[in-house]
């Protein structure tokens, strides 16, 4: 099996929805909307998580790259 890149998986799952950890501890769920060369990404119908539960809403988000901890597809 050929070794996935970090853009591959992105590319993967575009259009669907993913969990991402932010560097202050915060869990946001969205559907990856695009992404850039230095991991920014742009969700849509974003929701902040708390414990697994909804906790705001926030709709369109774009996230630093830098800022991300790690994405996984939910």
């Amino acid at each position: 099996m050929m070794q996935q890149r970090p853009f591959d998986l992105l590319n993967k799952v575009l259009g669907q929805q993913i969990l991402i950890r932010l560097k202050g501890g915060s869990v946001i769920r969205g559907k990856l909307s695009s992404f850039d060369a230095h991991m920014n990404l742009v969700l849509d119908d974003a929701e902040e998580l708390d414990g697994g539960e909804l906790k705001t809403k926030i709709g369109t988000v774009l996230l630093r790259g830098g800022n991300i901890i790690y994405v996984s597809p939910a």
